[in-house]
This record gives C-alpha cells, sequence and structure tokens, in this order.
C-alpha cells in the first residue's frame, strides 16, 4: 500500500502544555496563549484577524467538544522596533471554559490556511498519542514545540497515525484510492457480511508471512479492510446524499441525522468485526484449538476461550492452561468488560489496536490481572516501561502453543 505523510494535511503543528494564566479566570482574563512567538515559523509574522478556526476539546471519557471562534494573531510589541512578543488571542467560547492547567495546546494549520485548535485533557490518552505523533518530547511544558513540515520531514501515515488523525477529527483520504475503487466493484455499492468481506481482503493482501511475523499481518490487513470498506462506504454514501433526505414538508433533518448515527454505529462494529475475523483466522494458520463468543458464567461470551469452551467447563481441566482474551479495536475504559467474563481463570488478556494508552490505564490493568497485547508494530508509541510488560500477537501465540503442547503430553 501507498503511504500518505502528515504534510498532506498539516503544513505545521504547535504543541504545549496550557498554563494558568491561559485558562483560569482567577489567574488572568487575558484569553491569549503566551509562549508562542515559535509559531511564527507557521502562521508568519503579519497580522491575522479575527480567523474563524474550528476549537476542538477532547477528554478521556470521549466526551468531544467543536465549535467555531474567531482568532487573533499580532505582535503585542509591534511598535517597538527592538521586541517582538507575538500572541494567539482567542475569544470566549465553550472549548476553553473547559481547558485547564496542563492539557494539551495543539494549534494546527493545513494546506488551505484554516487553523484548528485542539484542548486535550491531561488526563486522557489522546494527549500521549499526539505528543508521539507529532514526535514531540513527552514531558513538555508551557513552552512551545513547532513542528513546520515546509522545513521539516513528515512522518508517514501507518495504522497508529491514522488511528490517532481520525480522533482528531482530521478525515484522511484513502490512497489507491482507483485500484480499491476496482476491487471493491464486485459488490455494486453493497455490504457483504462482516466475514465475507474480512476474506476479501485478506485475498488482496500478498507477501505476507503469517507464520514468521503475525504482528505485521494482521496490522496488514485490518489496514487494508479499513482502506477497502471506506471506499465502499463512500461510494455508498455518494450515492444516498444524491437522492437527498426530503419529506412532504420539505428538508427531512431528522432522517439525515439518523443516516449520520447509522453510519458512525456501522464503522464501530465493522472495526471490532473485522479485528475478530482477522485474529481467527491468524489462530487457524498458527493450529491454535480455540472457541470464540462461547458462553461462561452469567451468560457471558469471551472473544476467544483457548483451547475451547469444553475443557472450560471441566472442572478437571487444569486452570493455569485456560486462556481467556478479549478483543477491543479500541479500548478506552470499556477494557474492564473483560475482566468478569469467566471466573475460572484469573488472569485475562486484551488484544487491541489502540496506540499510545495511558501509563495510568496500563497500571489500572496490571493490578487488574490483565495482560495487554498490542500488535510488535504498535509497541513505538508506548512507553519503554510498558513495553518492557507488553506482549506482541507472537509472544501470545507462542504461549498458547506452549499451553496447548503440554496438555497433549
Amino acid at each position: 500500500m501507498d503511504r500518505q505523510s502528515l504534510a498532506q494535511y498539516f503544513t505545521g503543528v504547535m504543541v504545549k502544555r496550557l498554563s494558568a494564566v491561559e485558562v483560569d479566570p482567577e489567574a488572568s482574563n487575558q484569553h491569549e496563549f503566551n509562549g508562542v512567538n515559535d509559531l511564527r515559523r507557521i502562521l508568519g509574522s503579519n497580522r491575522i484577524s479575527d480567523k474563524s478556526s474550528v476549537f476542538m476539546y477532547l477528554n478521556e471519557e470521549e466526551d468531544t467538544e467543536s465549535t467555531s471562534s474567531a482568532v487573533t494573531w499580532y505582535d503585542a510589541r509591534e511598535s517597538n522596533p527592538d521586541r517582538t512578543e507575538f500572541r494567539l488571542y482567542f475569544r470566549t467560547n465553550p472549548v476553553m471554559d473547559r481547558a485547564a492547567e496542563g492539557d494539551l495546546l495543539l494549534v494546527a494549520k493545513d494546506p488551505d490556511d484554516k487553523i484548528t485548535i485542539i484542548v486535550i485533557s491531561s488526563k486522557s490518552p489522546m494527549a500521549n498519542q499526539v505528543l508521539w505523533l507529532f514526535e514531540i518530547p513527552v514531558q513538555i511544558e508551557s513552552a512551545a514545540e513547532v513542528r513546520d513540515f515546509a522545513t521539516e520531514t513528515a512522518r508517514e501515515i501507518g495504522y497508529a497515525e491514522r488511528f490517532i488523525l481520525e480522533e482528531l477529527g482530521v478525515t484522511t483520504t484513502e490512497p489507491d484510492a482507483g485500484e480499491l475503487d476496482e476491487l471493491i466493484s464486485r459488490f455494486n455499492g453493497e455490504f457483504p457480511s462482516a466475514k465475507v468481506f474480512s476474506q476479501f481482503a485478506r485475498s488482496t493482501c500478498n507477501n505476507l508471512d503469517i507464520i514468521a511475523d503475525p504482528d505485521h499481518t494482521l496490522l496488514y490487513w485490518v489496514e487494508r479492510e479499513e482502506l477497502l470498506f471506506r471506499r465502499l462506504e463512500r461510494q455508498q454514501m455518494a450515492d444516498r446524499l444524491e437522492l437527498g433526505f426530503w419529506s412532504e414538508e420539505g428538508p427531512d433533518v431528522d432522517e439525515f441525522v439518523s443516516y449520520s448515527l447509522s453510519i458512525q454505529n456501522r464503522r464501530k462494529s465493522r472495526a471490532g468485526l473485522a479485528l475478530e475475523n482477522h485474529l481467527e483466522q491468524l489462530f487457524i494458520s498458527h493450529n491454535l484449538n480455540y472457541d470464540s463468543q462461547a458462553v461462561t458464567e452469567n451468560n457471558s461470551k469471551p472473544d476467544f476461550v483457548f483451547p475451547g469452551i469444553t475443557e472450560y467447563r471441566d472442572d478437571a481441566f487444569p486452570a493455569d492452561k485456560l486462556t481467556i482474551l478479549g478483543v477491543k479495536s479500541t479500548c478506552k475504559d470499556r477494557w474492564r468488560q473483560v475482566l468478569s467474563e469467566a471466573s475460572r481463570v484469573p488472569q485475562k488478556a486484551l488484544l487491541t489496536l489502540e496506540p499510545g494508552i495511558s501509563s495510568r490505564q496500563t497500571d489500572e490493568m496490571k493490578s487488574n490481572n490483565l495482560q495487554l497485547i498490542v500488535p510488535a508494530g504498535l509497541h513505538e508509541t508506548y512507553s519503554a516501561d510498558q513495553k518492557s510488560w507488553l506482549f506482541d500477537i507472537r509472544s501470545f501465540i507462542f504461549m498458547i502453543q506452549e499451553r496447548q503442547s503440554s496438555v497433549h503430553q
């Protein structure tokens, strides 16, 4: 697959931690971002007055808020020929009302000169993800770090980068669009079942070593299906939008909202099903014994039980040879659901594709006896301490093979 780069979406970004005087009305009511002289590398040295910009707020509970508001970029010392002190002025708006000291501030400019200002709660895993995306030191404080993609090499976009961009509200385009359109033409604009579509996506992937490198294989399969899905979805949406949303009374807003929600729900559902489908193919290729979606206590249904539900229900079968695996494309706080899915197995495992989960969350997982599994290609988004604890898929498969082998001896 061809790779895009961040430069296709940003000409540059500035990242800093918000200080009290920038967000606390009791400390100051200046409505300006300080310490941003380096932002001139992106915005230039000319005054920008009342430019309509997008403000976004992201917190750990996926409670996103977005609004439009004007900003002004100016030199507070413009009358002094010997000094410059650039500031970015913002008006009162709902996003900045929620901002707190220590939150991460991202000021981004895109190739169309649009300015987007994103505030990310210091408690949100998105903060670490954004720092990784733009290669900013984790210990960043109120001093600004700037990335100017006119003069710096922008990183390529893979699965982790695309994931973070989508979380930031950036809609990424599909590379190889013509080739993808040709591949999905067989479906005539209609989605097949999730299992059939996953199988189709795998059939379009070549030169993958499923046995030697299951981590790369899984990420490639998932990313490939996501691209194919988005192209088919785009075709289907274009046809639907062409029809419009009308009732006898005129434009039908309720129908439009309902359609929009159905698109979002299908994306979330398909992402989870695709991951499970591709994992299942990996397990089959590695000759692992398992059952999926089998019922345990309290009508719980773990995603995978190794070596199977029959062994799980057999009290004579050693519990230390059983493995319970939960699968979630993104964790958020939903990882706790895995903890209660099978009482015979005290330590559960959870596989996710979410990059850069916060140390606070992974520490909580460890304290709850939950082992996190992340494809090796995403380990770089985690800290050194986290990486020493994480499993990759190859390690997990090897562990299951060892347990399976010891039972048969």
